[in-house]
């Protein structure tokens, strides 16, 4: 990567300029990125890393090239979290693929021959299809700006196959729940939480005190926690609380009465965290790594943590919950979402629904 240089502005913004060598005709070429702070300015220059972004003939762009402008044209519509999915997609499945090949040299050949090269090694099509639909946006991107014909308009997409969720059944959850109750901690109070109002694993651990009305029996939900990739020094990766999955997951969720008792014996100041009563949180991994230990513990088949939330939806149904109000305390963007992934039917249940019928 060549050196970027920054420097500050007259009108007080920074500027980051990059030599890109000489022209056919001897002339400097330089790439500048702009931004109200230094680190602004190298954090635009970082997300080029997979090329530099010169000013060639749109005709000889290359892959690598676009996917570093694209990304700047990204980087301020998406959170974080996103951004750095985008480049991790970029990075070890895309660039080292396509990167070279000149964006005109990409047809429907190059593009199946790739997805089912990452089918054939393991990746999951729903994750390959993840792939694929991002490069679907570059080239989208390029039609529009470069005139490109946008090879994906004629793609089939891999087809993405369901996997059947493990849940625990009534008598495991049980089991569960007595032990939690019998030997209460802030981690089983999470579980608790989940097992009760379906939260994601990364709502609950950025949860504090403040997000708890124990009066009015509500939490608020208005910010998630998650580990992601660090490309600005100091580690591979990193711990981020940020907005959440999308404007519908911000919701207030009205807390079950048998929850209250166990939340009141725990209850902390206000600027404390739900799962460690202090100003530090705990992180996703470790709230899955105890709850995979307590499972272990009490002799339970292993699930991961995000079953929960799946096993509260469909005892909601059971319940009698309507899918809309459903699907607005798991904090879905519409019902359908929320029927087709989080609603499941056991054998008793089916069992159940066909002895209904009568002569």
């Amino acid at each position: 990567m060549n050196t970027l240089n920054i420097y500050a502005r007259k009108d007080g913004r920074y500027e980051g300029r990059v030599y890109l060598g000489k022209d056919e005709n001897g002339k400097r070429r330089y790439k500048s990125y702009y931004g109200a702070t230094a680190e602004e300015v190298r954090r635009k220059h970082e997300l080029t890393q997979f090329s530099a972004v010169p000013n060639i003939p749109a005709s000889k762009m290359t892959i690598a090239t676009l996917a570093a402008e694209w990304l700047l044209s990204v980087q301020n519509r998406v959170k974080e979290s996103t951004l750095e999915n985008y480049r991790l997609k970029l990075k070890k499945h895309i660039i080292p693929s396509f990167g070279a090949m000149n964006c005109c040299a990409v047809g429907s050949k190059e593009i199946y021959g790739f997805m089912n090269a990452k089918i054939g090694n393991g990746l999951s099509s729903r994750y390959v299809s993840d792939i694929l639909v991002l490069m679907k946006s570059m080239f989208k991107y390029a039609a529009r700006e470069y005139g490109f014909k946008n090879v994906f308009d004629g793609i089939t997409m891999p087809k993405k196959q369901s996997k059947e969720v493990r849940l625990l059944t009534k008598d495991e959850e049980n089991k569960l729940k007595s032990y939690i109750t019998e030997k209460p901690t802030l981690a089983g109070m999470g579980i608790a939480l989940t097992m009760y109002t379906g939260l994601r694993v990364g709502e609950l651990c950025a949860l504090t005190w403040a997000d708890i009305d124990l009066d009015y029996r509500t939490l608020t939900v208005k910010k998630t926690m998650q580990r992601i990739q660090n490309h600005e020094g100091g580690g591979k990766t990193k711990l981020i609380i940020s907005e959440p999955k999308s404007e519908k997951s911000r919701r207030i969720i009205p807390i079950p009465e048998c929850m209250i008792e166990m939340l009141r014996s725990f209850k902390a100041d206000d600027g404390c965290f739900l799962l460690t009563g202090k100003d530090k949180p705990m992180e996703p991994r470790a709230m899955q790594y105890r709850f995979s230990r307590l499972l272990k513990k009490l002799g339970l088949p292993h699930i991961h943590y995000h079953a929960l939330r799946h096993g509260w939806a469909s005892r909601a149904i059971e319940l009698g919950f309507d899918v809309k109000t459903l699907s607005e305390i798991l904090g879905h963007s519409s019902v359908e979402l929320t029927m087709r992934l989080y609603v499941h039917s056991n054998f008793e249940r089916k069992r159940a629904c066909m002895d209904m019928f009568s002569w």
